[in-house]
């Protein structure tokens, strides 16, 4: 008799990779914004439609490159997150905290579509970008959740995240996680 408990668990999870949005990505991306709205989430970081998205494209390098970044923003890193070419979620890397960063908002924004919840997406997608700080020589990153949003305080413990505290901005309470880099010292 087949263990399918062990079976299922042995399967391998499809690779996901985090990459810059292309503009082929385009229509992916904005469907992912509005499914994300749902949520009160902008998956896209104040992408404006005036604008198209090959200029959105060009914004987001200019400020990996801290290149005309809007007052308090930081340097920083807008990755889609694919798997089999298919984009399933996003991640957005600060690699350098203003005291608003530091108080609420952390180093890793990341979101999963709604179709993709639930297959460990999540967790790959701050793996991934803890690897990205960690290639920039961040030891520690700040990963922060609504007070309410267990799944991702889950997923933030699941890769070694350890609550710091929880903070109260108007009527929104806020975890935060700190989380090393390393990967070796994490889950």
């Amino acid at each position: 008799m087949v263990n399918r408990g062990a079976e299922e668990n042995a399967r391998v999870m499809p690779m996901l990779i985090l990459r810059p949005l292309e503009l082929a990505d385009a229509d992916a991306a904005l469907a992912a914004q509005r499914e994300l709205d749902a949520d009160d989430f902008d998956f896209l970081l104040g992408y404006s439609s005036k604008r198209g998205f090959g200029e959105f494209l060009e914004q987001l390098n200019a400020h990996e490159q801290g290149i005309g970044l809007p007052e308090g923003w930081v340097r920083s890193a807008l990755l889609g997150a694919f798997v089999d070419g298919t984009l399933v979620g996003r991640t957005s890397i600060r690699y350098e905290l203003t005291s608003d960063l530091l108080h609420v908002g952390g180093h890793i924004g990341y979101a999963v579509r709604p179709e993709f919840r639930r297959r460990g997406y999540a967790g790959q997608i701050l793996h991934r970008s803890l690897d990205v700080l960690a290639a920039r020589g961040t030891e520690y990153a700040l990963v922060t959740c609504a007070e309410e949003n267990l799944a991702s305080a889950k997923t933030i413990t699941r890769c070694g995240g350890v609550l710091d505290d929880i903070v109260q901005v108007g009527q929104e309470r806020t975890r935060r996680y700190w989380v090393s880099t390393a990967s070796g010292q994490r889950l």
